[in-house]
């Protein structure tokens, strides 16, 4: 992998909060352009990774580059000011405010809605046509599925060099998660360079370009989510599951 081509890379991370050490050395990449998965059991630091990539927990050792910059140590909206944005498993969307009013919180160049670009906005409703049917509605009425859509569109309101996404699909109906599987797969259209973790398997299979897998708060392997996806051995030693019983 060139420099020129890695927006993100993770060497040697270690991260504590308050007594514990949760990450151990994590190292890894993610290249322009692609959707590199981020997987792992339960409890094995994919949340802290993210985190600590945006400067919510310090990274006590190692180093984050984003395009070839360090930003350990960076305030998070210094971070996010750089082009990282991070979708959190809890969503994080203003329950009080509608939907337009949640777009341009997210929007930096905008201070109205009158502001938020019209043709990007267009765009995401064809992501998103719910959110177009209740632009008025308080955030807080939306559906589970219609909260998580809302939480994505914030993240790509404007152009990002990155997304941090974690677990966008987590209790979510299937019929809603094979619209944001095609959402994201719009995005990879364009180029959008995501970190997702994930514990549906087949959004991870059907997304994925790269993968990095944790254990422990450890990486403990990296390589193609095809050769993952394909290998029911390599599935059983890393996850403890096949990845073919959770289509």
């Amino acid at each position: 992998m060139t420099q020129a081509n890695t927006v993100l890379e993770l060497t040697g991370v270690h991260t504590h909060i308050g007594a514990y050490h949760i990450l151990h050395g994590v190292s890894f990449a993610v290249r322009e352009g692609e959707v590199t998965m981020l997987l792992g059991r339960n409890g094995a630091g994919k949340t802290t990774t993210l985190r600590t990539i945006m400067g919510l927990w310090a990274a006590s050792q190692g180093d984050v580059r984003f395009k070839g910059q360090s930003i350990k140590g960076l305030a998070t909206p210094d971070i996010a000011g750089r082009g990282i944005a991070y979708v959190p498993e809890s969503m994080g969307i203003f329950s009080d405010l509608t939907v337009q009013e949640n777009f341009v919180l997210a929007a930096r160049a905008a201070r109205h809605a009158g502001e938020l670009d019209a043709q990007r906005l267009q765009w995401i409703f064809g992501l998103f046509p719910a959110l177009q049917k209740f632009w008025l509605y308080p955030a807080g009425k939306l559906s589970g599925g219609q909260k998580q859509m809302l939480a994505v569109a914030r993240a790509i309101v404007e152009p990002r060099a990155l997304l941090l996404i974690d677990e966008p699909s987590k209790g979510l109906a299937p019929s809603i998660i094979a619209n944001l599987i095609a959402a994201f797969n719009e995005l990879k259209r364009q180029r959008t360079t995501i970190l997702l973790v994930e514990q549906n398997f087949h959004m991870a299979r059907s997304l994925g370009d790269a993968v990095a897998v944790m254990d422990n708060g450890a990486v403990v392997h990296t390589g193609s989510m095809r050769e993952l996806a394909d290998d029911e051995t390599l599935q059983q030693r890393l996850l403890g599951l096949s990845l073919a019983v959770h289509q």
